[in-house]
């Protein structure tokens, strides 16, 4: 299997993470890209037309997009139970998914606003409602903290730990373990997973 691949990219880490629970990191071959919200990468778009990462080129050709589906096909490869079988669980660990998904869509989006759009065209007040959803996602993540896991852990707990990740990396001004208690105390135990500290994000 090879990816298309930022090595900044927290969704690209969310897909790593479930390849190294389920035994799958060896199988996978990097492949360079520069994937932008503007500048089109062909290199990308050649293998999903909306010129993201991750993308996952199969051994026959076959393309899989976006994270959430990469990481399904990961786990189906292995057996770490990323993804529990339907019921409850699955629910839970899916609805934990979004979550982590969403921070980081929002976060991304705010350092887009600054990083990718001409100072005159940005808005600070959508940058703002963009970390408010940032702010309201660690609040929940706090509340649910007592209840996530380190060992064996769901796609739930591997997308918002990834999402804290990516808050450490993009956003140390946020300083969120300042008013997170519950939140910190589980990250520092699920940051330290080999599958976590294998993927650390970094900059090219």
């Amino acid at each position: 299997m090879r990816l298309l691949y930022a090595p900044t990219s927290p969704f690209v880490r969310k897909v790593m993470v479930c390849a190294h629970l389920s035994g799958q990191a060896e199988r996978i071959e990097w492949l360079d890209s520069a994937a932008h919200p503007v500048r089109r990468d062909n290199r990308i778009a050649a293998h999903n037309p909306l010129a993201k990462v991750p993308t996952l080129i199969l051994d026959d050709g076959e393309s899989l997009y976006d994270s959430r589906v990469i990481c399904e096909y990961i786990d189906s490869l292995g057996s770490a139970g990323i993804f529990p079988p339907a019921g409850p669980a699955r629910w839970k660990a899916l609805t934990r998914q979004s979550m982590g998904d969403g921070l980081l869509d929002a976060a991304l989006l705010a350092r887009y606003e600054l990083t990718a759009r001409p100072t005159e065209m940005q808005w600070p007040v959508w940058r703002q409602a963009l970390l408010t959803k940032v702010t309201a996602c660690l609040g929940a993540i706090e509340a649910i903290a007592p209840e996530l896991a380190t060992a064996g852990p769901t796609i739930g707990e591997v997308a918002i730990g990834c999402g804290l990740g990516y808050l450490d990396f993009r956003f140390p001004e946020l300083d969120w373990r300042a008013s997170h208690p519950a939140a910190t105390r589980w990250y520092a135990g699920f940051a330290q997973l080999p599958a976590m500290q294998a993927t650390l994000p970094h900059e090219a």
